[in-house]
């Protein structure tokens, strides 16, 4: 009989998700996941396998807490618009300036092209959830119309999405905070009658 877990699980995922976030999938090493989570290599290969499985569970852990962060942002009892504003603003939160990690979900994919199905499946996940959060969103925006009807909420949605990963990458290149707002209240506000 194997010797008990001494480490929490959700914890040291999460800090393999922020070394993968910081330097990627392939540049991260075995050392560096056990150096910033001070659990021995054995104990999370008995855990996790292997860092491509770890690396797939930390992609995981990092959609839904994407998601569910974008998904709290929006309330019920207030107009489409402000729902809109809260998304754009949970994607501009504040952010380590000295570390411009942009997006793990965009990062993996550069990373990775279309190499790896799985990686790709997560990344599609990703994208096809934020799509669908902000096309009911706009749903409801055209009924009150707030919003352009020139475009349908899936074309609307897209365009938003292609808007926020483009911030995202900008992001990680260093582009300065400014430009990137700019960016992304254009993108939102050209959908707003």
């Amino acid at each position: 009989m194997g010797r008990p877990r001494q480490f929490d699980v959700e914890h040291v995922l999460h800090q393999c998700m922020d070394v993968f976030w910081t330097k990627g999938f392939h540049a991260t090493s075995y050392e560096d996941l056990t150096r910033a989570t001070r659990v021995k290599k054995q104990s999370l290969y008995g855990v996790f396998n292997d860092k491509r499985s770890l690396f797939l569970r930390a992609l995981k852990q990092y959609r839904k807490q994407s998601i569910e962060h974008m998904e709290h942002r929006m309330k019920n009892d207030v107009s489409p618009l402000k729902n809109l504003e809260a998304i754009r603003d949970a994607i501009l939160s504040p952010v380590d300036e000295a570390v411009c990690r942009g997006c793990l979900m965009v990062n993996s994919a550069l990373e990775f092209g279309t190499d790896d199905e799985e990686v790709m499946r997560e990344v599609d996940m990703m994208f096809t959830e934020m799509e669908r959060i902000l096309e009911g969103v706009i749903q409801i925006g055209q009924e009150q119309h707030l919003m352009t009807t020139d475009y349908t909420s899936e074309e609307l949605a897209a365009h938003l999405v292609n808007a926020i990963l483009g911030a995202k990458i900008m992001e990680k290149r260093g582009v300065s905070r400014e430009k990137i707002e700019a960016v992304l209240r254009t993108s939102f506000a050209l959908i707003s009658l």
